[in-house]
């Protein structure tokens, strides 16, 4: 979860920016703002699925991110796309997906309308 938080951190910094001074050094690689807003979301509800006790969401969600970060390669500054995939490549990995147990079967006949009192056997007539 630590690194869903960090990856989450890191996205939003990134899409940001500042508004620094007029003679400010060259800025650092950016990520476009749309791009980041949306990793910021995905890794959010990784987050989120982990915090709710859900590993399939939460793995499946991080296998998405994945996805996304590497596939941006052209439209991401190279130093950014590596330091994000470093921080989203083993994360699908490192979650743990327990499929919940299967219900329970219903159980019928304890005390539910068959016995005495409701006219099964009562020939009389």
């Amino acid at each position: 979860m630590r690194r869903a938080a960090l990856l989450a951190g890191v996205v939003v910094l990134a899409g940001c920016g500042g508004g620094g001074a007029e003679h400010a050094p060259p800025q650092p690689p950016r990520l476009p703002r749309a791009l980041a807003q949306s990793w910021a979301r995905q890794a959010d509800g990784v987050a989120a699925a982990l915090a709710a006790g859900d590993g399939c969401t939460a793995q499946r969600l991080a296998a998405g991110l994945r996805s996304k970060v590497a596939g941006a390669a052209g439209r991401v500054p190279q130093r950014l796309l590596a330091a994000l995939g470093a921080a989203v490549d083993d994360l699908p990995d490192r979650i743990t997906c327990t499929p919940p147990p299967p219900p329970a079967p219903e159980q019928h006949g304890h005390g539910h309308g068959h016995g005495k009192g409701h006219g099964h056997g009562d020939e009389n007539g």
